[in-house]
This record gives C-alpha cells, sequence and structure tokens, in this order.
C-alpha cells in the first residue's frame, strides 16, 4: 500500500520528549518571573540606582534563560532519540520478523528477552501467530499433496480402463462400465468430502439450537441398511442435548462417526452405540464399537487427519471410502468450537466423544 511520507515514530517521540522538557522549562522560567521578580522594585524606585532592581535583573536573567532554554531543546532532541530508539528496538525485532515471514520463512521467531511488558507481550502473541501459521501451512500442504495423490489414483485407473476399452474390442464393455461408475464414484465422493471439509474449516455457516439425540437417530435410521448387511446391531441410547451449530454439518459429523463405527466395526455380530447427554454445560455425542483388536495408543492421534485409515482394513468394496471420514468429524467439532475425543476398548474398538457448546440460555421473563 503507497502511502503519504511522514515521520518515524521515533522522530515523532523525540519532539514530543524534546518539546515536553522546553515546555517545562519555559514554565520553571515563568515561575520564577511571577514569584521572583515581581517582588522585586523597578529601576525608579531604588536607591541612587544602586540597590538590585528589576530592570538589572532582567538583562542579567534572560541571556542566561534564553541559554538554558537552547539547552534544555538540545539536550531534550539528543536525549528523547536516544531513549525513543532504545524504547522501540523491540517494535524493529518484530517488524524484522515480520518481514521474514512475509518472504516466506514462518519458522523465525521474535523470541523478545527480559521482563514481560507491553511489547514483551506483543511479541509473544506475535511468535504464537506464526506458530499457528507455520503449522497451518504445513498441514494445508500436506492436505494438497494427499488430496493431489487421491485424486490422481481415479483418474489414472479411469484412463486406464478407457484405454484398455479402446485397444481391446474384446474385453467385455459391461465390466469396464461397472468398474468406471465405481472409480468415478470415488472421485465424486472423494471431491465432495473436500469441499465439505473446506466450508467447515473457513466456519461460513449459521449458529442455531440443534438437538443432537435427533441428529443421532436420523443418522442411525439412513445407515441402518448398511448396519443391517454388515450384521451390526446399532443402538441409539441418551437424553435431549441442545448444540449450538449447524444442522446440516452436524448431522454430517454423526453421520461420519456411525458409519465409521460400522464399517471399521467386527466383520459380523458387532456393536455400535450411540449415546448423547449434557454434561457440565456442553451436549455430548458418544459413538461406541466394537472391532477386532485394541486399537494401539500411538495410532489414535493419527486417525484424525486427512487420509488416514488407521491400521485396520476391514472395509469392504461397497464402503472403500476416501480417508476423510475422521478428518471432516474434527474439522466440524473444530468450526463448532468443541471438542473430540478418541480413547480405544479394551476388548477393541473405538470410543469417540464430542462435545459442542450448548446455546446460551434464553432471559427469563422479570415477574410483574
Amino acid at each position: 500500500m503507497d502511502r503519504r511520507p511522514g515521520l518515524s515514530a521515533r522522530m515523532k517521540l523525540t519532539v514530543s520528549y524534546a518539546g515536553f522538557l522546553l515546555a517545562a522549562g519555559t514554565l520553571l522560567l515563568a515561575v520564577v518571573w511571577v514569584f521572583l521578580l515581581r517582588h522585586v522594585p523597578d529601576s525608579s524606585q531604588g536607591l541612587l540606582g544602586v540597590a538590585p532592581n528589576r530592570y538589572l535583573l532582567v538583562r542579567t536573567f534572560a541571556p542566561a534563560a534564553a541559554v538554558a532554554l537552547a539547552f534544555l531543546l538540545v539536550f531534550g532532541l539528543l536525549g528523547g532519540w536516544i531513549l525513543a530508539g532504545r524504547m522501540l528496538a523491540p517494535l524493529t525485532r518484530i517488524a524484522d520478523a515480520a518481514r521474514t515471514a512475509a518472504n516466506g520463512s514462518l519458522s523465525h521467531r521474535v523470541r523478545m528477552p527480559g521482563p514481560r511488558d507491553e511489547f514483551r507481550e506483543l511479541a509473544d502473541a506475535f511468535d504464537i501467530m506464526l506458530e499457528q501459521l507455520e503449522a497451518h501451512v504445513t498441514e494445508q500442504r500436506r492436505f494438497a499433496a494427499n488430496a493431489s495423490h487421491e485424486l490422481r489414483t481415479p483418474l489414472a485407473i479411469s484412463k486406464t480402463l478407457l484405454d484398455l476399452a479402446r485397444t481391446d474390442p474384446t474385453r467385455d464393455r459391461g465390466e469396464l462400465i461397472e468398474r468406471l461408475h465405481t472409480v468415478n464414484a470415488r472421485a465424486i465422493d472423494l471431491t465432495e468430502a473436500l469441499l465439505l471439509l473446506g466450508r467447515a474449516d473457513r466456519k461460513g455457516f449459521t449458529r442455531e439450537p440443534v438437538d443432537l439425540s435427533l441428529i443421532a437417530e436420523e443418522a442411525a435410521e439412513t445407515l441402518l441398511p448398511l448396519a443391517e448387511r454388515r450384521r451390526i446391531t446399532l443402538d441409539v441410547t441418551g437424553e435431549q442435548a441442545q448444540a449450538l451449530g449447524c444442522a446440516e454439518l452436524v448431522l454430517r459429523m454423526a453421520t461420519n462417526l456411525v458409519q465409521n463405527a460400522i464399517v471399521h466395526n467386527l466383520p459380523a455380530d458387532g456393536t455400535v452405540t450411540v449415546h448423547t447427554e449434557s454434561q457440565h454445560g456442553a451436549s455430548v455425542l458418544r459413538v461406541e464399537n466394537t472391532g477386532p483388536r485394541v486399537v494401539p495408543a500411538e495410532v489414535l492421534p493419527t486417525l484424525t487427519e486427512p487420509f488416514q485409515r488407521g491400521t485396520e482394513r476391514t472395509r469392504t468394496d461397497e464402503h472403500a471410502g476416501v480417508g476423510l471420514g475422521l478428518a471432516i468429524v474434527h474439522s466440524i467439532v473444530r468450526a463448532h468450537d468443541g471438542t473430540i475425543d478418541l480413547a480405544p476398548r479394551p476388548t477393541g474398538g473405538l470410543l469417540v466423544t464430542i462435545r459442542l457448546p450448548r446455546p446460551p440460555r434464553a432471559p427469563s421473563a422479570s415477574s410483574s
């Protein structure tokens, strides 16, 4: 942005210091004049012109006062320049760090030494911002790389199938069309998941009261045919739990959780339990499923990262997934200022606990 030239902050502080010092000196001389010289008789009242009088004192005092004021001005400018430079040195370090970050180096930190004051708090806040920005950029780069890799796979398969259909006319076209349909459906699912993930990260939605118990029942009803085909028992329990958020995103969050619990369950005869309740000022949604074995503790932090499918691959081709189920859940929870907790079950499987903020209570009507 082009700006007109102006005085630097250091020069402004210098002029302010010098002006204040000059004003203080002038005020001091005025006090001397008012309270001292006014009690001295003028020359006409002196005894034979020998006694000290106002005329002589003014002629003697005025040049010395002018010299003193000139010294105060020079001293104020020089001292103010030095003091302003020392006081603004932390801002110079912060500005240098900002320019370094603007050039693409987000790993640089100010790390301002010394006791806490306004400048140190600003430097610490700037370091925290740089740390969060670096983590976000790193996550976005990794996500973009993974997304491009995941999208390249179905496109490459589609190209291979089309080349095969063109070069081998004896190939069963029905089989090729079915495989193309499956690959394209996976690519569409991945694209929609990426768009939903980006929407949740932007927080561009309207918040309204949402009942998690109704959301859980709708998600379970939608996925009940899938659970029945896999011989999974799906139970919804709990009580009404009002949360503040977007109903569409919260429903997608619950659907992803329940679907993830079904397809990562035992091959058959497993259970998935969805429970809602209000607890400690928050609305809670728990989704618990059985599983073939205990989930390792070191795997849990990676399950909410994009394109991470854990160590178990129990899903069938019908629900091969795109590796964004729990990543979308995590993004939606974060966009709603909630928390997500993943814990392994001792007998196998996973317990996911979502806590979302409750809507503010409406003020009660005052009694007449």
